[in-house]
């Protein structure tokens, strides 16, 4: 799993590449949740290189929603693949995360 971070003002945006699985979900789970405990107010996840995602992974990102609002913040995921996105759908995550088509689109409305 490969993770980079970006600033675009106050959107601070990580992408993900590879597979979000149990092998992985640990270390961007705590790598998540130090951002947002770190001052992270407005997060946006890039799934753009996400090739897999497994129900611990969909677990990280609930809990990286849960613990965003608890803050009061924004979180939002964008440029999910077709497999991944369908995924989101059949678990339902398209009613509790944020979706966007494009990382732009993303930055856009987490900086409004």
């Amino acid at each position: 799993m490969q993770m980079v971070e970006q600033k675009d003002g106050e959107v601070l945006t990580l992408s993900l590449a590879g597979r979000l699985d149990g092998v992985t979900s640990k270390g961007v789970e705590e790598r998540i949740l130090a951002l947002i405990d770190g001052g992270a107010r407005r997060l946006l996840l890039d799934l753009a290189g996400l090739e897999y995602i497994s129900s611990i992974g969909l677990r990280v990102l609930m809990l990286a929603a849960k613990r965003m609002k608890a803050v009061d913040g924004k979180l939002a995921v964008s440029a999910l693949r077709p497999a991944i996105r369908k995924v989101f759908d059949i678990a339902g995550f398209d009613t509790v995360l944020h979706i966007v088509a494009t990382r732009a689109e993303g930055v856009q409305e987490l900086s409004a």
